[in-house]
C-alpha cells in the first residue's frame, strides 16, 4: 500500500483525530481527563485565589490551562495535555521560540543520505528524570511503542507521514482482512550508543519538521509493558498519569485531574537549565474564571477571553522579524498595564460536516450564509483573519499573496458577503422550502465565540429552510462522538504539527475521513456517494504522497495538489474555514521571556523564562 495512503485499522497502528493537531480556540474547554493522583492546591471556580502556598512561591512560573488528558507523549492529542509535556520531553529536533524553523535539540549532529531516505543522528550526552543515560536503543524502544502500542493516538506519525521503513501482516478485523504494521520491523537502528538511524520508504520533505514532535521524544527502554517484548516497570496508566519519565528540561512533580498539574526543573539537563524551580498549570475551563484569576495576578502571564477584550488597549510598539508585535495593553481592570504580543498562528478553526448526514446543498446554503469577515470583527473582535482555504497563509502555496488572490477572486461562496439569496436558491434547487425544511445539528464546543457565530448563524439559515440545533459538549466528548460518527456538524480547529500544507489537508484525504475506522483523522466521511469532488480530493493527495521529496519538482507538483484539494473542499464543502487565529498573549512586568512564534505556545519550552520579584 503506498506511503501515506496506507490506513491503520486497529488500534495499535491507527491515525488520530487530533488534538495538537486539532485545538479550539483560546476561550477553549478541553474535555474531562481521567482521573489521576495527586496535587494539594485546590483551584477556586471563580478564578480567586489558589492557596496562599503557590501566591507566596515566587519562583514557580504560573500559567492557566485547559483540561489535559495524559502525560504519555504517544496518546497525547490535544493542546493542553501537549504544553505540559513538551516541557518533560525532548525529541530530536526542536521549534526555537516556536519559530517554523527547526534546529537540533537531542540530536548533536545529523546527516541525510543523498537519496533522502536514511538519516543518521548524533546524540548529545544526556539523562533521562531517573538518572539512566538517554541511548539510541531509548528511542527505537519510543519509535516501536508510538508505532505499535495499543495506547498510541500517533502511529500514522511514523507509518504514513514519515513513511519509516516496516513490514506488514495480515489480520482479520471486524470480519475482514487488512494489513496492519508487524511489530517489531520498523526501520529504526541503534548503530551504537549515541547513533541513531531512521531509514524511510521514500523521501518526506518534512522529516526534520516533523522530528521536533514530543510523540518522537525517548522513554527509558523497557520503562512502560505496552509492546511486545517488553514486561514494563511500570503501567501505561500509572506513566500517563503520575510517574511520566523524560529527558526535558522539567521533570514530573504532580497532576490533580481537573485542578492543577506543576513540573519542577530538572537539576540534570543537558541543555539550557531552567531559571524558575517549576511551573504550575492552574486548569480553569470558565472563561470569567480564567479572566478573574489572571486579574487576581495568580497566573504570570495569561490569555484574555474575547469578552474582556478591548482592542482599542492595544498599543504596538515594534513588529520583529518573525512576525511578532510587541507592545503593551491596558489598563487592566486590576490597573495594571500588561506586556503584550500577537502572531499569526499557524493553525485554521473551521465548521465541519458529516457529510454522510448532512447533504451537499445544505453543506453549500451554510457556506453562502457565512460572513467570515463579519465573525472576525464583530464575534473575534478582530483577534484573527478571516479564513477562505484550509491550509494557513504562511505556508500556503505561493505565499499570502496568493491565498488573499484565490479568496477575493475565486471563493465562491462569497468574500466579506453573505450571500443569502445564493443560499436560497441551492436549497430550493435541491427541493427544500418552507414546507420541506431540514434540521441540522452544529455542535460546538464550550467557547462563547463559537456560541455566538453559532447563534448568528442559526438565525441567518432561518430564512433559506434550516433548522440549525446548537449544542455545546466538552472538547473530548466532541472528539469522542466525531469518531464514532456521531455528529452532523461541529467546531473545531487544527493547529501545526509541521510547517507543510499537507499537515493541513490530511484532514480533507478522502479515505482517511471514514468515521467505521478506529482513529479516522477527521470526522467528515467524504465518499463519492455524498461529494462530486471526492475523486479529485483523493487523487490529489496521493500526488502529495508521489512527490514527497525536498526538491524544487517535487514541491512544484505538491503545490499544485495543494490547490486541487482546497478547490475541491470549496465545491463540496467538506470543511468550512471560518478564521485564522492571531495568537495573543499578556504578561506582567516581572516577567521575562520571549513570545512564542507561528509554531503557538504549545511548542515553546519554557526553561528560558525568569521571573522577577512579584508586586
Amino acid at each position: 500500500m503506498e506511503r501515506r495512503s496506507f490506513l491503520k485499522a486497529t488500534g495499535s497502528a491507527a491515525a488520530a483525530a487530533a488534538l495538537a493537531g486539532c485545538s479550539s480556540d483560546s476561550d477553549e474547554t478541553e474535555g474531562a481527563a481521567e482521573e489521576t493522583g495527586g496535587g494539594t492546591d485546590s483551584t477556586d471556580s471563580s478564578g480567586g485565589d489558589v492557596g496562599t502556598d503557590l501566591k507566596q512561591d515566587g519562583d514557580l512560573w504560573r500559567v492557566n490551562t485547559g483540561t489535559m488528558t495524559t502525560m504519555d507523549p504517544i496518546e497525547a492529542t490535544d493542546t493542553q495535555s501537549g504544553i505540559v509535556i513538551q516541557q518533560m520531553f525532548d525529541p530530536l529536533m526542536n521549534y526555537p521560540d516556536s519559530q517554523p524553523a527547526v534546529e537540533g535539540l537531542m540530536a548533536a549532529d545529523y546527516e541525510v543520505s543523498d537519496d533522502f531516505t536514511t538519516y543518521t543522528f548524533q546524540l548529545k550526552d544526556a539523562t533521562f528524570h531517573n538518572g539512566d543515560t538517554v541511548t539510541a536503543s531509548d528511542f527505537v524502544y519510543a519509535f516501536e511503542r508510538l508505532t505499535a502500542s495499543d495506547n498510541s493516538s500517533r502511529a500514522y506519525f511514523v507509518l504514513d507521514s514519515l513513511g519509516v521503513t516496516h513490514e506488514t501482516t495480515t489480520e482479520t478485523v471486524d470480519g475482514e482482512e487488512q494489513e496492519v504494521y508487524k511489530p517489531g520491523t520498523l526501520g529504526v537502528t541503534a548503530v551504537d550508543e549515541t547513533t541513531l538511524e531512521i531509514q524511510l520508504d521514500a523521501p518526506f520533505a518534512s522529516t526534520l519538521e516533523m522530528l521536533a514532535y514530543s510523540s518522537f521524544s525517548p522513554v527509558p527502554e523497557g520503562m512502560v509493558g505496552d509492546i511486545e517484548g517488553y514486561e514494563g516497570e511500570m503501567t501505561q496508566a500509572e506513566f500517563s498519569s503520575s510517574n511520566p519519565i523524560g529527558n526535558g528540561p522539567f521533570e514530573f512533580d504532580t497532576w490533580n485531574s481537573g485542578t492543577e498539574a506543576r513540573v519542577s526543573a530538572y537539576d540534570d539537563y543537558y541543555g539550557e537549565s531552567p531559571s524558575v524551580d517549576g511551573v504550575h498549570f492552574a486548569v480553569i475551563e470558565n472563561d470569567s474564571a480564567n479572566y478573574n484569576y489572571a486579574m487576581n495576578r495568580n497566573a504570570d502571564i495569561f490569555e484574555l477571553p474575547t469578552a474582556q477584550y478591548d482592542p482599542g488597549k492595544v498599543s504596538v510598539e515594534e513588529e520583529d522579524d518573525e512576525g511578532r508585535q510587541i507592545g503593551t495593553y491596558g489598563e487592566l481592570r486590576n490597573g495594571d498595564t500588561a506586556n503584550y504580543s500577537a502572531v499569526s498562528n499557524i493553525g485554521v478553526f473551521y465548521l465541519g460536516f458529516n457529510m454522510a448526514s448532512v447533504p451537499k446543498p445544505v453543506r453549500q446554503a451554510v457556506a453562502y450564509a457565512m460572513n467570515q469577515h463579519t465573525v472576525v470583527e464583530q464575534v473575534f473582535k478582530q483577534r484573527g483573519e478571516p479564513a477562505y482555504n484550509f491550509t494557513p497563509k504562511s505556508i500556503f502555496p505561493g505565499g499570502a499573496q496568493n491565498y488573499n488572490d484565490r479568496a477575493e477572486n475565486e471563493y465562491p461562496y462569497g468574500y466579506d458577503d453573505s450571500q443569502l439569496g445564493k443560499a436560497r436558491s441551492v436549497m430550493e434547487e435541491a427541493g427544500y422550502g418552507e414546507n420541506e425544511r431540514v434540521a441540522v445539528e452544529l455542535t460546538i464546543y464550550e467557547s462563547g465565540v463559537w456560541s455566538e457565530t453559532a447563534s448568528i448563524l442559526r438565525d441567518q439559515l432561518q430564512s433559506v429552510y434550516i433548522d440549525l440545533e446548537v449544542n455545546q459538549a466538552p472538547f473530548n466528548t466532541l472528539l469522542e462522538r466525531g469518531r464514532n460518527g456521531e455528529l452532523e456538524m461541529y467546531s473545531l480547529g487544527w493547529v501545526a504539527d509541521w510547517p507543510a500544507p499537507d499537515n493541513f489537508l490530511q484532514l480533507l484525504n478522502p479515505p482517511q475521513t471514514d468515521t467505521s475506522l478506529d482513529f479516522p483523522i477527521s470526522y467528515v466521511n467524504w465518499q463519492p456517494e455524498n461529494g462530486d469532488a471526492a475523486q479529485q480530493a483523493a487523487e490529489a493527495y496521493q500526488s502529495i504522497a508521489d512527490n514527497p521529496a525536498p526538491t524544487e519538482e517535487d514541491q512544484a507538483a505538491r503545490n499544485d495538489a495543494y490547490i486541487q484539494m482546497e478547490n475541491a473542499n470549496w465545491e463540496d464543502v467538506a470543511m468550512l474555514p471560518v478564521y485564522h487565529e492571531l495568537t495573543e498573549l499578556f504578561w506582567y512586568d516581572h516577567v521575562d521571556f520571549t513570545p512564542p512564534a507561528g509554531m503557538g505556545p504549545s511548542r515553546q519550552k519554557m526553561n528560558t523564562v525568569s521571573l522577577g520579584d512579584r508586586q
